[in-house]
């Protein structure tokens, strides 16, 4: 028997080795360089926007940034894989002269993957380089450490035949940007240091690879806890230290639990927050059609839209005391659709897409209480919190950037000033050459404050963005040269006119930049 087992595990070993990956192949290294100049109070919206706080919203600002990867999927018939990545940047006129903008290791088996440090992670169920944003998940501020176990990719359900398939993630991590809320908000306003992050997410997706038509749902879940908070009044500074022990990591992930500074009425520990998310898509020979829905909520009663209110008095104390319950209308949602044209080079790919956030669960929140029983959830002040950080990472906010980053506040408040808006947004993008890529956005905004500090008149914006990358491998292999211009007009942003030039090298042996690899022929 034992000769079995060390003959056994002896196998295995060999096999392992035979099997495991040469990390210095597969390499990728890139440089990139950007000078932007810009006119008004901060550089237009999408010059900086959705680009994982890279650039910065400064009028005049520039960055040197260099990179060395490996991905974890260079061999997909190996088991298990290694990647790696390293991304550092010199900045001027930004938050920080130096700072790593990734450094992560990736660990593949199978389907599954273990990721340890900071990397940039693509938004879901939505496109990437032309959406205004995921309103829990975004790609506008730079990423943090955690660590992050994963299935990036659909996994076809067994006993299923391929009709159900299922993708998501479960991580911890922490945030980094002390110095920045230290630096930018005392002596004006509240602040938070050491904060923590818990996020997961799940996504179905319903129909059979091969078939035109696929539906895809979710949900995304986070919570941010364990902060030191620091709470300004003329006087000075209060400290409050907010649990961070293995049960604020318990409450974390199970929504559970309740504030050091909760009273008799108890709230989930932490800021939780997230979304509901689906995806219908229509894929034929000639394009692909997909329309989307992004419902945000901050705690129960956007959640699941329904709340208890049965509260009575007995004895002079708030009990349960009926069966009922309040129901809140579905009425702030992102709503999106998008196309994919196949063989169709000047105008490849378009998004349109509608976002309303102004109910928030209705203008009144009140707690039950020995004069009024009735529990009324609203005022959820979406992407703000009075514990913790808020839905912010070195001022610029990890969801949507139409919710005006609190980076932008003149007063130095760390806190999202407008969260009650409507908008549409349109982006569209092109390869009118093998070489040459451009892509447009646009958005017009009409916001109205929050519901504790409303604005007097509402405030109207529109921005645009223009990008174009040019594949310039006649002058050297891999270099990249882009330019873009930007606009805002409007009393949200400001009046803001600016410019930016890009060059950029890239080595990349083992995989392509698709969008800038020749279009298909037609068939």
């Amino acid at each position: 028997m034992k000769r079995v087992l060390l003959t056994s595990l002896l196998t295995i070993t060999i096999n392992a080795f035979a099997q495991s990956p040469k990390l210095s192949e597969g390499i990728s290294c890139s440089v990139e360089m950007q000078g932007a100049l810009s006119d008004g109070d901060h550089a237009p919206l999408w010059l900086t926007a959705n680009k994982y706080g890279l650039p910065s919203i400064e009028r005049n600002s520039g960055y040197l940034r260099g990179g060395v990867f490996r991905s974890v999927n260079n061999d997909s018939t190996r088991k298990w894989d290694i990647g790696y990545g390293a991304d550092l940047v010199v900045a001027t006129n930004h938050t920080s002269t130096f700072f790593v903008q990734q450094l992560y290791a990736d660990v593949r088996w199978l389907k599954g993957m273990l990721t340890i440090g900071q990397k940039q992670q693509p938004m879901q169920l939505k496109n990437n380089e032309l959406s205004s944003g995921s309103q829990t998940y975004g790609i506008n501020a730079r990423p943090y450490p955690e660590m992050r176990l994963a299935m990036p990719d659909y996994w076809e359900i067994p006993y299923t035949r391929g009709f159900i398939s299922f993708k998501g993630h479960f991580a911890f991590g922490v945030y980094t940007d002390n110095h920045f809320q230290e630096d930018f908000a005392k002596g004006y306003g509240d602040y938070n240091l050491n904060a923590l992050m818990h996020t997961k997410s799940g996504y179905f997706r319903i129909g059979k690879k091969e078939k035109p038509l696929r539906v895809e749902f979710g949900l995304e879940i986070a919570s941010q806890f364990g902060a030191t908070h620091y709470e300004y009044a003329l006087t000075g500074y209060t400290e409050t230290k907010n649990r961070r022990g293995p049960i604020a990591f318990w409450h974390a992930f199970i929504g559970g639990g309740t504030d050091v500074k909760d009273g008799a009425i108890q709230n989930n520990e932490g800021n939780m927050l997230g979304s509901w998310v689906a995806r219908i898509n229509y894929d034929t020979k000639v394009a692909k059609f997909g329309l989307y829905a992004d419902h945000f909520f901050e705690d129960h009663s956007a959640m699941f839209h329904l709340d208890y209110d049965g509260y009575g008095l007995e004895d002079g104390v708030i009990k349960r005391k009926k069966s009922r319950y309040l129901l809140y209308p579905l009425k702030d949602i992102m709503l999106g659709t998008d196309v994919h044209l196949k063989h169709f080079r000047w105008i490849s790919d378009a998004v349109v897409e509608y976002v309303y956030t102004k109910y928030q669960s209705g203008p009144i929140y009140s707690d039950r209480n020995n004069i009024i029983t009735d529990h009324i959830g609203g005022v959820d002040n979406y992407y703000n919190n009075f514990l913790e950080p808020g839905w912010q990472h070195w001022g610029q906010t990890l969801g949507n950037p139409l919710y005006r980053s609190l980076i932008y506040n003149d007063d130095h408040k760390l806190d999202f000033q407008c969260n009650r808006f409507v908008a549409w947004h349109i982006g569209f993008s092109g390869q009118p050459t093998a070489d040459l890529h451009y892509r447009v956005r646009g958005s017009w905004q009409e916001g109205l404050g929050r519901y504790d500090f409303p604005y007097i008149n509402p405030k109207r914006n529109v921005s645009l963005g223009i990008e174009a990358d040019y594949n310039a491998h006649q002058i050297l292999s891999g270099l990249h040269i882009g330019v873009a211009f930007g606009f805002d007009r409007g009393e949200l942003m400001g009046n803001n006119t600016g410019a930016a030039i890009t060059l950029k090298w890239l080595r990349k042996p083992v995989l392509k930049l698709s969008k800038l690899e020749p279009f298909p022929k037609r068939t």
